[in-house]
């Protein structure tokens, strides 16, 4: 739904110039010469009232006197005359506008005039304040750019015009090429989640790039970047990676979430490649963009130069990428071919001599090695051998960038000497790069893309398992603090809820006074050896700021102490505040444990987020921590792990066991848990939360909430990610027949071939509405892997086999305001009520979703289908567009 009317802006037939002029150094004449000189070849209508003929062409008064609809205009008038113009025009027919005027915003209200102007004929508009938009395999260069881009297959997303025009420039000079470039300005309509959506089925793309600058629509962007990822790499810059966006925040996790770092972890989370700068930003395209995913991407390196293979080593490594352990059969077989000098190891050095059969043997031997993944050739000057005839022997091994199914980059050192084998090597369709680190930094594309791949593949459940059963525990909590008017959770409140969902915690008694706290020590001492007093307030965030804590405590009496002194220095320090009471718990010693911090905090683009790392009083000031994006599962938790320094320590060293991963896996699993059952919840921290070889357990925890949605169901809506929604799984009984209707899992793809061998050409055809035989693997993915946000599907499994009998699909514009549904059921088990099961189940979620109206588009022989939809309820009428096709519709709210 996101793309409607786009392909009009990216394949138009026909343009219209508004505001066209002949004017030098005007926008104007710059923009049309350039459609004009790019030699796009459809129409070109020319608007100006002043004018008879610009550049040739005859010069309309206005767009109701053009002789055609033109598919796609540009405008670049005053702008208040914009709003009228796109109004015009949408009456003419234009479904699609590239406004490069600016000063349309939100102060002048020229942008919402604009807006409303565009509605009535659902008209797309790119801008304003553009560049505009080039669609090189058109030849339409629709922008006042400085040159054209040459055709290839990345698509560039920018929303910065200046940014668009320098990598038109870098790429011109490095022989890439593009498929189309959409400067998006000021974002008024069409965003990046549009062109996502559009780009991701675009054949002409087989990689996105984008300069990324703000996201405005961040679920929208999370939906159409993950469902973009799993078809084809996206790869992004965004600048500001060192802003600090929560200074003042109240708690650690708010201190330690820069805005930054969450934007890292979303667009790790959705699959996009990230990348530092804009050199990189190509480069990697054009790497990854060549090879399929890696489960692995162990690098094997040839070089003729020790010191150029010692470079690309440290550059590997330092962008925790792996280098390739040689097998022994690898290194002998080296060795029958390789000078005795050779280095025997990887980096493979061939000496300096090394002549083309030289690098021919190395490079076969690698591309045979089962350990080695990835191969970098290297090239330095020598006067011993020709540089340009090394590269026409790894030319001539290469077949399409790869050696033996094996991704094959190149590195030419040198100038003078190395220009000849980089252009041979080009030519031969081999990424090839002028520095030892530049190639290593493009090896190490392949490793990131590869992970963000694996990620894209998980789908936490929105429903806990039987670990977290506590939601009414925790709820009830969360109820009667919200019913007192607080935010704060007080410290034992906090440790029960969290508790309530399989986080440990030692055992604590409220005591109201000094006396009780005397009482509650005796009590704990006859089972611990130590016991904490804290000081227990409503209002205090940090107990420790203000001397609230004391440890190491044996006797009662000593208990009884620490609380007159705790009050004591609370009164001194903030005199503003009373104590509420005390908290009195065993004192937990564990002499080889880790600290370690658990905490979420809502990030304003993004939604919740969760940290993790190493914890303690010093937290902030160490800063070892990861930021994940809810919901989790155990492997997207232990990826959070082992993204911190102290995950290494975890693992055990010298005489220290390994920390229990498990129980910080299912300690993560349970905070996202409870972020998924709650929308109340503002901030948490779990912080130290101890680590050993036994277990876990929670020393200390606080949690803020929003008593206004203490009551709001779940999932919660703020999430980035919508969980895989495991409540709308159950049995279906029929005709003797039991199904298992569910949502569709990405693994659900390997069920397809089966599947779609029982279904006959006719049903495939009433289906897809037209005859298809081949179902590619990138659209089975497409079908498969949902972010369940926009989309979701139902599939039916047959209860005893597990076979795909049937799917009911809804596909929904991001407002939700209304969806299109789709039914398929096998030939052979038609009749059996299934079809009419799914569609019920599409209605129910969409009504569940406050979806407003779902539509299915039919054809008019599909008499099964259209009698099913008039028994339901649906409106079915003739479609207004297309002969032969009905349109049924219902009404859900």
């Amino acid at each position: 739904m996101t793309i409607r009317n786009l392909e009009y802006a990216v394949s138009p037939k026909s343009v219209v110039v508004v505001g066209a002029t002949e004017r030098v150094g005007s926008v104007g004449r710059v923009v049309f010469d350039n459609i004009v000189g790019g030699g796009f070849e459809g129409e070109i209508w020319p608007v100006n009232p002043k004018r008879s003929e610009v550049a040739g062409h005859r010069c309309y008064g206005r767009a109701a006197d053009l002789p055609g609809v033109p598919d796609l205009a540009v405008i670049l008038t005053p702008p208040e005359t914009v709003p009228d113009i796109v109004r015009e025009l949408g009456e003419k027919g234009t479904r699609a506008a590239v406004v490069i005027t600016a000063g349309l915003n939100h102060a002048n209200g020229l942008r919402q005039a604009m807006l409303d102007a565009a509605k009535p004929s659902l008209m797309r508009i790119i801008g304003p304040n553009t560049v505009g938009l080039m669609v090189p395999p058109a030849k339409l260069n629709a922008s006042f750019a400085h040159m054209a881009a040459r055709t290839g297959n990345i698509a560039l997303i920018s929303q910065s015009g200046a940014i668009a025009t320098s990598l038109i420039d870098w790429a011109a000079e490095n022989n890439v090429g593009f498929s189309r470039i959409i400067s998006l300005g000021d974002m008024a309509d069409v965003d990046v989640g549009d062109c996502l959506d559009m780009l991701a089925g675009d054949f002409h793309t087989r990689a996105i790039v984008m300069y990324l600058e703000t996201i405005p629509n961040p679920r929208k962007f999370m939906s159409a970047a993950r469902a973009a990822a799993r078809l084809k790499p996206v790869i992004a810059i965004k600048p500001g990676r060192h802003e600090q966006a929560a200074r003042a925040a109240a708690t650690h996790t708010g201190a330690l979430s820069g805005a930054d770092r969450v934007v890292d972890a979303a667009l790790r989370r959705a699959g996009v490649l990230r990348v530092d700068d804009l050199a990189e930003l190509l480069d990697a395209a054009e790497t990854v963009a060549r090879h399929a995913p890696l489960e692995r991407a162990r690098v094997g390196i040839v070089t003729n130069g020790g010191g150029a293979g010692v470079l690309a080593v440290d550059k590997i490594v330092d962008r925790g990428g792996e280098l390739a352990e040689l097998a022994t059969s690898t290194i002998e077989r080296l060795d029958r071919t390789l000078p005795p000098t050779w280095s025997r190891a990887n980096p493979v050095d061939i000496v300096g001599d090394a002549a083309p059969e030289r690098y021919g043997a190395a490079l076969e031997a690698l591309a045979a090695d089962p350990g080695t993944d990835v191969i970098l050739v290297m090239n330095c000057p020598t006067g011993l051998g020709s540089s340009p005839d090394a590269a026409r022997k790894v030319a001539e091994l290469g077949d399409e960038g790869e050696i033996g199914g094996k991704p094959l980059l190149a590195c030419w050192l040198g100038e003078h000497t190395a220009r000849e084998g980089r252009r041979v090597l080009t030519e031969a369709g081999i990424a090839n790069f002028e520095t030892p680190e530049d190639a290593a930094v493009a090896a190490s594309y392949l490793g990131e893309w590869s992970r963000a791949q694996r990620a894209l593949l998980r789908t936490p459940s929105s429903r806990g398992d039987d670990r977290f059963d506590g939601k009414a525990s925790a709820h009830a909590i969360f109820r009667k603090v919200a019913a007192e008017g607080r935010r704060l959770l007080t410290e034992p409140e906090a440790k029960a809820a969290i508790e309530a969902y399989g986080i440990p915690v030692p055992r604590t008694i409220v005591a109201g006074s000094v006396a009780d706290v005397a009482q509650a020590a005796g009590e704990l001492l006859q089972s611990s050896e130590r016991v904490v007093v804290k000081l227990l307030s409503k209002v205090v965030s940090h107990k420790s700021d203000v001397g609230g804590v004391v440890l190491d405590i044996a006797t009662a009496d000593k208990a009884a102490e620490a609380a007159r002194s705790i009050e004591t220095r609370l009164r001194a320090r903030s005199p503003q505040v009373k104590a509420d009471g005390y908290a009195v718990q065993a004192m937990v010693a564990r002499k080889h444990a880790q600290e370690l911090i658990l905490g979420m905090n809502l990030d304003p683009m993004f939604g919740p987020v969760i940290l993790f790392g190493a914890g303690g009083t010093a937290v902030e000031v160490v800063n070892d921590t990861a930021i994940a994006l809810p919901p989790l599962d155990d492997v997207l938790a232990g990826d959070a792990i082992d993204a911190t320094r102290i995950g290494r320590l975890l693992a055990g060293y010298r005489d220290r066991k390994p920390a229990n991963r498990g129980a910080i896996i299912a300690a993560l699993n349970g905070l996202s848990q409870m972020i998924v059952d709650f929308p109340c919840l503002v901030s948490l921290d779990i912080n130290p939360l101890l680590a050993d070889a036994e277990s876990v357990v929670a020393l200390d925890a606080r949690i803020e909430i929003d008593p206004r949605r203490v009551n709001e169901p779940a999932p919660n809506p703020a999430l980035a990610i919508r969980p895989y929604p495991s409540g709308w799984s159950r049995d279906f009984q029929s005709d003797g027949m039991t199904f298992h209707v569910r949502p569709i899992m990405p693994a659900d793809v390997a069920l397809y071939p089966a599947f779609l061998a029982r279904i006959s050409p006719d049903d495939l055809r009433l289906r897809f509405l037209s005859l298809r035989k081949n179902f590619p693997d990138q659209m089975l993915k497409r079908l498969t892997q949902l972010d369940y946000d926009r989309d979701i599907a139902f599939v039916a499994l047959e209860k005893d086999t597990g076979a795909l009998a049937g799917i009911g699909r809804l596909s929904c514009d991001p407002d939700h305001r209304s969806g299109e549904y789709a039914l398929l059921v096998r030939s052979d088990l038609q009749g059996h009520g299934l079809g009419w099961d799914l569609l019920k189940q599409v209605i129910d979620y969409a009504r569940a979703e406050r979806i407003g109206r779902i539509e299915g588009t039919i054809l008019n022989e599909n008499r099964k289908m259209l009698t099913m939809c008039l028994e339901f309820g649906f409106s079915v009428a003739h479609h207004p567009s297309e002969p032969g096709l009905s349109l049924a519709t219902l009404e859900l709210r």
